[in-house]
């Protein structure tokens, strides 16, 4: 008999991702489905990123070094260096996407039965990159009544063991669009220095942050330039998800040789997606701005909307482009597919992701449901209606 891998069936269906057939199908009846389930951006890249490609003269496309474009991580290294991440192009290997920046980077600190402590709720595909390393992930819990914020460092330090390699962690945060204090922070890093952890930082919506205070990386946590290990991308930053370019960031040398050969293992990262990573580089500030104010405006509709709903409670996000709303359903899952399967209004639907799936310990998310407001503000206000009919109308509401 054949038979799969234990890794194949404890892999999990992506919660982002896994209604796509009911989607589709309600599309086949004639419904508009608002995606609001998967931040895929509708902003356009930047031309300085498209540009390069249109007019690529090459008459035949190599390999590139294992490690990324030479000149790119020159231009990446230039690039932290302006917002005071002290890193050369040493210190840069580009990879696949950022989840390959994540896979590579704790395949080559972490062995099978180590440990991760995760802030949850977190994005699904760190759950499914652990279970690929065999790693266990121990998630430390946040609440929507107190925004996500990040617990106290002593809530961090009672779950580590001898088997925890460190911490995980995306700043601004998907799927909350929690922007993490400074402060605590600072603090996390102590704890890593003290009990000698690594801090995997998710970075990759950086340029997304809706406060007067610059980005605060955990490269800038005095005294653990060797724990840190940056995790970036393109995909958001210049609305290239397709592109599947990243980039791990490290001053720790043996991490960074370490990573050099798992990138050799798998050839190069793509050669097209290099050059208009590059590319973007050169992005003026002025396309950030209106992203930026785009995004604001979005995500105020949208928040406001929600709270109007009867028991509905989202935070107001300070970074990225999603929120978690607690619903009055008895569970996102099923309320997520009846939305595709069963309720339209105005030939209308909303699509969103259930937020179970975010978090590792059982149970939680169960009533939250993951949205992004990554569709225009008249596209919002339409999905916002149908949402609050769907409310009023689910079968398996909970106020009454």
């Amino acid at each position: 008999m054949l038979t799969l891998s234990r890794k194949a069936n404890k892999m999990p269906a992506s919660p982002i991702r896994k209604l796509v057939p009911y989607a589709e199908e309600a599309k086949k009846r004639g419904v508009k489905v608002y995606h609001l389930n998967i931040g895929q951006p509708d902003i356009d890249s930047p031309k300085e990123a498209l540009d390069p490609v249109r007019n690529l003269k090459d008459t035949y496309i190599p390999y590139p070094h294992s490690a990324g474009i030479a000149s790119y991580r020159e231009g990446l290294a230039k690039y932290y260096q302006n917002i005071n991440i002290n890193v050369t192009k040493d210190d840069i290997n580009v990879t696949t996407g950022g989840s390959e920046a994540l896979q590579i980077s704790l395949a080559v600190t972490c062995d099978a039965g180590d440990e991760v402590i995760v802030i949850e709720p977190f994005y699904t595909n760190y759950n499914a990159i652990a279970i690929q390393n065999d790693i266990i992930l121990k998630p430390i819990s946040t609440k929507i009544e107190d925004g996500f914020a990040l617990p106290d460092v002593k809530e961090f330090e009672k779950l580590i063991t001898p088997k925890t390699k460190g911490i995980l962690l995306c700043n601004p945060g998907n799927p909350t669009g929690t922007l993490y204090e400074k402060e605590a922070l600072i603090e996390l890093g102590k704890l890593a220095i003290k009990h000698n952890l690594y801090i995997y930082s998710d970075e990759v919506y950086r340029e997304f942050c809706y406060t007067d205070e610059p980005h605060f990386s955990c490269m800038h946590i005095e005294g653990a330039d060797q724990n840190v290990i940056l995790l970036d991308s393109v995909s958001k930053r210049y609305s290239m998800c397709g592109v599947r370019v990243g980039a791990i960031v490290s001053n720790n040398k043996e991490v960074m040789q370490a990573v050099l050969k798992y990138s050799q293992a798998r050839l190069c990262s793509p050669a097209l997606g290099q050059i208009a990573s590059e590319g973007a580089l050169k992005t003026p500030q002025s396309y950030f701005d209106a992203v930026k104010a785009e995004y604001m405006s979005r995500r105020d509709i949208m928040i406001n909307a929600l709270n109007k709903m009867e028991g509905v409670e989202s935070p107001m996000p300070m970074g990225a482009f999603y929120t978690i709303a607690k619903l009055p359903v008895d569970d996102s899952d099923k309320f997520a597919q009846w939305l595709l399967e069963e309720f339209q209004y105005e030939n209308q639907t909303v699509m969103v992701a259930p937020a179970a799936g975010f978090y590792a310990t059982p149970g939680k998310g169960t009533n939250e449901v993951r949205i992004a407001y990554v569709l225009k503000v008249e596209d919002i206000k339409a999905a916002m209606k149908c949402l609050e009919e769907a409310l009023k109308v689910y079968p398996g509401r909970t106020i009454k």
